[in-house]
């Protein structure tokens, strides 16, 4: 397989070769923040609104990459291209960047860069279990309050999602479902969650980034005519669903047949899930929400050289 396209110091490079200084506070201080779309049959997915969500990360954190928007776009397009991957994730990187002195720690003296990188589509959940469901475990570990990290500002700060996620490993789980210190349901290492309850759907609201396959749940739940709607959630509520399943762009659906290692439900994948899951891959391969790779790439003048 080719080897995975970054784009990083206005050069594309193969991706082993792009290098952030230790320097800088983008590594020293994850001083960064970033936003993941995905690309299947080189048709990037809801690319103006992860763009839009990019741009109001990059703003909550007053970094400004030196590039316009439809710039960004032809960057995107260029790493997927030159990766030779049809199916890609393609993540954007807002960066502090160097400071103009090293001797100032004044986040505001830095040179604000931009890194994009392209590798081959992947799934967030364990591969072999994508299809047959997965068992989450609700830990103890909470999420970081919303005074502190604002989880809508896409970023690096993952301590408490890791410790998590290492925390549901200790207990035999895929993966975990951190609360809020309040003890509501928020969301996982990198992916958001649904419970269907009584022919309803519904999703946890709060201290959570709200994903694009998130949104997109709600707009295929309204199209097969099902109610779906943002509401406070406990683990309770999780253990005594009729199905569950979790969304990211990184795999889209996801059902959960396991909470706590105990069977959710009748411990198979949901009618409901499934449904969701078929819908939503066959209105990408539609072009749903699509925008062509090929569209985006700067083309050479006639009778360039």
């Amino acid at each position: 397989m080719p080897e995975p396209v970054a784009f990083i110091d206005e050069k594309f490079v193969p991706a082993s070769e792009a290098k952030v200084s230790i320097l800088e506070p983008t590594f020293t201080k994850s001083d960064v923040v970033y936003d993941t779309l995905s690309a299947t049959d080189r048709l990037i997915f809801r690319l103006d609104d992860h763009l839009d969500r990019f741009q109001n990360s990059c703003d909550a954190m007053a970094i400004k990459p030196p590039y316009e928007r439809d710039e960004l776009k032809g960057i995107i397009a260029e790493c997927i291209d030159r990766s030779g991957y049809d199916d890609a994730c393609a993540t954007m990187m807002g960066t502090r960047g160097p400071y103009n002195d090293i001797s100032s720690r004044d986040p505001r003296d830095c040179q604000n860069g931009l890194i994009v990188v392209a590798v081959p589509y992947y799934y967030v959940m364990p591969k072999d279990k994508r299809d047959s469901g997965i068992n989450i475990s609700v830990v103890d570990n909470r999420r970081v309050s919303a005074d502190a990290v604002d989880a809508r500002v896409k970023n690096f700060n993952w301590m408490d999602l890791t410790r998590g996620l290492l925390e549901a490993y200790g207990k035999g789980g895929d993966s975990a479902m951190l609360c809020t210190s309040d003890g509501k349901l928020s969301e996982g290492p990198g992916f958001n969650v649904w419970i269907s309850k009584n022919g309803r759907l519904l999703t946890p609201r709060g201290n959570l980034l709200e994903g694009m396959t998130r949104r997109s749940i709600f707009e295929l739940a309204a199209e097969i005519g099902v109610e779906a709607i943002e509401s406070d959630l406990y683990p309770d509520d999780l253990r005594g669903a009729d199905e569950a399943f979790s969304t990211t762009t990184a795999g889209a659906v996801t059902p959960i047949t396991q909470v706590d290692s105990k069977p959710l439900g009748n411990g198979a994948p949901g009618i409901m899930t499934t449904q969701l899951s078929d819908r939503y891959w066959s209105r990408r391969k539609e072009g749903w929400h699509g925008t062509l790779v090929d569209d985006l790439l700067v083309k050479e003048p006639a009778g360039s050289a």
